[in-house]
């Protein structure tokens, strides 16, 4: 499958050759996959079979990847499932982690959302961070916990960050580490999150001991709001955390250079143009973002800059080496900007020992081949990667496609795969890990977690690369939405 063709019959070879540097690539047909978990549950509070949301961390051939399992229509899932592969992608074991959920049996928490995975090297942990939900009151964040496993399938009942103060309703947090040997914080993990009821305020808390006991939560400087942070780590132990405002319009970037102890006021790197996306899908323009084996920070979101009229998103990326400067967003050159094709909730890796010109980045999104589909939406997850840290990108693959947004549990604010989603490089090839579905059995869903059967090349030494180089962005671009007028919480838009 192609999204868009790229070339008009009878381009001489010559001209193809320039095209290949000058315009937007295509996307190959479909690969095999493999299914890696299932929804086991089966309480009648929640929508089964489905599984959203996955985020992924990989180390040596090991990649460990967490999603919520029977997701609520108003919030949350039965609990968070897992899936880990030790032999680069294999083969893999699933399970649900313990402790947090009473449908699960052995936590005391009524629903589970919004995992993120890491690895801290310093304690050989990997930790899976995840927010625990209770319906007193109505379904809200209830608090911030954090499991530890040895390796990756057997996880500890889990260790609380933070427990919300009454009123509150904590949302979207994330866990990164400091894994740097020579950092003066090494073993340091982070998570952020954000309590909507405080008009989305940034909270801040850390470990030092492997993510057994965690810090009181600390606020940024003037105590800045924002939503979907993502803690990373720099060699010199300065962590940067990129972060959408709290109305999902523009993104910022904060830090602390002393292990956590304070947290910087954040810096505007850009606006964010968004188009809305059609089929009734759930698609926000959250950021997803890594780092290099340097220290450079790559964001990346969906936004209609380069569409004229903000007729589709692409997928945009912006970089820094210093959480403060920031480079103008580049349009990822997946598809023409004269394409039909809306590109949305994109997932970033970065392979592990790469770095500035020789990094090597996988990109997985989804999209809809035309951005104006109503009934017809084809819901596909497409991969593109970049040996040379985005200068260029190599050819891309449709990962799955022809799934119905009706296929898919329903929510408050549309029909859902997640919020975000990303992959791994276990042994140095690509494993995309992403929501997809058929057709319903009667009552049931049928939505699971899938990855490619193979891992990925960074980018073959063969294939042809492609720049959007000489793309610019359309004169006084806008949002075709009306911009929000409240903070973004898990249960709406």
């Amino acid at each position: 499958m192609t999204l868009e063709n790229r070339f008009v019959p009878g381009c001489s070879a010559a001209f193809a050759v320039l095209a290949l540097l000058l315009t937007a690539g295509t996307l190959s047909a479909q690969v095999p996959l493999t299914q890696i978990s299932t929804d086991t549950f089966t309480n009648s509070t929640s929508q089964h079979a489905t599984e959203v949301e996955p985020a992924s961390y990989s180390v040596g051939s090991t990649i460990v990847s967490v999603f919520q399992m029977g997701r609520f229509f108003d919030g949350g899932s039965s609990d968070i499932g897992f899936s880990t592969s030790t032999n680069g992608g294999t083969t893999w074991t699933n399970g649900a982690l313990p402790g947090i959920t009473k449908i699960q049996g052995s936590g005391n928490y009524d629903r589970a959302s919004d995992p993120s995975v890491t690895y801290n090297f310093k304690y050989k942990l990997w930790l899976a961070e995840v927010l625990a939900l209770s319906e007193v009151g109505g379904a809200h964040g209830a608090a911030v916990l954090v499991s530890s496993s040895i390796d990756g399938i057997t996880w500890n009942n889990p260790a609380t960050v933070s427990v919300v103060e009454s009123g509150g309703f904590y949302d979207k947090p994330w866990i990164g580490c400091d894994n740097h040997a020579a950092s003066p914080f090494y073993g340091n993990c982070y998570v952020e999150w954000d309590d909507f009821n405080l008009f989305d305020l940034i909270e801040m808390s850390t470990s030092t001991d492997g993510g057994k006991t965690w810090s009181a939560k600390k606020n940024t400087s003037g105590q800045f709001s924002g939503n979907g942070g993502v803690p990373l780590v720099q060699p010199n132990g300065t962590v940067i955390v990129p972060i959408d405002d709290p109305f999902l319009s523009s993104v910022l970037a904060f830090k602390s250079t002393n292990g956590g102890t304070s947290w910087s006021a954040p810096v505007t790197v850009t606006g964010i143009f968004e188009h809305g996306v059609a089929g009734g899908m759930r698609a926000l323009p959250l950021i997803a973002a890594q780092m290099d084996a340097a220290g450079k920070v790559y964001v990346v979101w969906a936004d209609c800059r380069f569409r004229s009229g903000c007729s589709s998103n692409d997928i945009v990326m912006s970089t820094s080496s210093d959480g403060t400067t920031w480079t103008t967003p580049a349009r990822i050159p997946i598809d023409p900007v004269t394409s039909t094709v809306d590109h949305f909730t994109p997932g970033l890796a970065v392979e592990a020992g790469t770095s500035g010109s020789s990094a090597h980045l996988a990109l997985t999104f989804y999209y809809f081949p035309k951005a104006n589909c109503t009934s017809a939406c084809n819901l596909s997850v497409g991969f593109i990667p970049s040996k040379n840290g985005g200068a260029t990108w190599g050819k891309g693959k449709t990962l799955t496609q022809g799934i119905n947004p009706s296929w898919l549990p329903a929510t408050t604010s549309g029909q859902m795969v997640g919020d975000f989603m990303t992959a791994g490089f276990p042994q140095g090839k690509v494993h995309g890990v992403f929501a997809s579905a058929q057709a319903p059995v009667g009552s049931t869903f049928n939505e699971a977690m899938f990855t490619n059967a193979s891992g990925f090349e960074a980018s073959a030494a063969d294939e042809p690369e492609v720049s959007s180089a000489n793309d610019k962005p359309v004169a006084n671009p806008h949002s075709d939405r009306p911009r929000r007028t409240t903070p973004h919480r898990d249960d709406g838009r």
